[in-house]
């Protein structure tokens, strides 16, 4: 669906963009994860072929962002970061006329804008004038604006940003439902919860660069090491410890806790249990240990040397 190889752009002397590769496939939901001003923006500003890129190539959608930007817009929706929603406008007429503007045909217009006006829980609110919308209303009337014509491509600029928590669950809400199998969706965020909620990947963009790209769960091992397990014994004794050396590497010894790292845990974790139960030392719990993508994403956009940062 989304293919990108080598993307620059200057404005003037200032590098924003440099060198992004990327490919999104059909179904699949990219997070661009950066801080403000890292070039993520710009990036989706290229590949919806709003920007033309000063160096590289791009296809979105079967097209050619350069050579065909009238074919990428016409197959694309995009949710800017300030959508510039016509307030004055009841929310059914704002959509009938932007469906106009894209040439759909009254009658499958209506309907469409009906169906996601329903699906997005503003059916209610159809005839209010947009300027009596709450942020959240708005930011779901913009959704569906981009969704309109049901593109295959979704860019998604900053969806929840400066909205109170409330509005922000209800956009992603919304994000969720526009999933498809044959739809891929690129979301431009800082929001270190919105990505890990959204994404199916994510890509870490620092500098107009791209300097780490995987699953959440991809870029977590390569950063952070293997999974981190903990398991709570009843009291306190050394050898259970000694015990799980045999096995793996005791990380944290804590009275009766005891923290270790493994790549396999369907094997290790039953082995593990099974030695400790031979012995008599009884476990209260064995868990995984929650790895944040916050101490991920920290380790990636505080290292010097992007070119060393893991591309899964």
């Amino acid at each position: 669906m989304i293919e990108a190889t080598d993307l620059h752009k200057f404005f003037g002397d200032f590098h924003a963009v440099r060198g992004v590769s990327l490919h999104v496939a059909a179904g699949e939901v990219l997070a661009l994860l950066g801080p403000n001003g890292a070039g993520k923006t710009t990036t989706v500003r290229m590949l919806s072929a709003i920007l033309q890129p000063s160096r590289g190539s791009a296809r979105v959608a079967g097209f050619d962002v350069m050579a065909e930007p009238q074919q990428v817009r016409a197959h694309i929706g995009l949710l800017t970061e300030y959508p510039g929603l016509y307030a004055r406008m009841n929310g059914l007429d704002y959509l009938l006329f932007f469906a106009k503007l894209l040439q759909m045909q009254p009658v499958a217009a209506r309907r469409r804008a009906e169906q996601l006006l329903k699906q997005f829980g503003l059916w209610e609110a159809r005839e209010r004038k947009i300027d009596g919308y709450s942020k959240g209303m708005k930011q779901k009337m913009a959704l569906i604006r981009a969704m309109l014509h049901d593109p295959p491509v979704l860019f998604l600029d900053e969806p929840t940003t400066a909205m109170d928590p409330q509005s922000a669950r209800t956009v992603r809400d919304a994000i969720n439902e526009l999933r498809s199998t044959s739809r891929a969706i690129v979301l431009c965020t800082h929001n270190l919860a919105e990505a890990e909620v959204l994404a199916d990947r994510i890509a870490v963009v620092r500098g107009g660069q791209i300097v780490a790209q995987g699953s959440e769960a991809q870029l977590t091992a390569q950063l952070l090491g293997d999974p981190l397990w903990e398991l709570r014994m009843v009291g306190s004794d050394t050898d259970a410890a000694q015990l799980l050396a045999e096995v793996v590497t005791v990380e944290q010894v804590d009275g009766a806790l005891l923290r270790y790292r493994t790549a396999d845990a369907d094997a290790v974790n039953p082995l593990i249990l099974q030695r400790l139960h031979s012995v008599g030392l009884p476990v209260i719990a064995l868990s995984a240990v929650p790895q944040s993508l916050e101490a991920v994403y920290l380790r990636i956009v505080d290292t010097s040397e992007p070119e060393r940062m893991p591309q899964a």
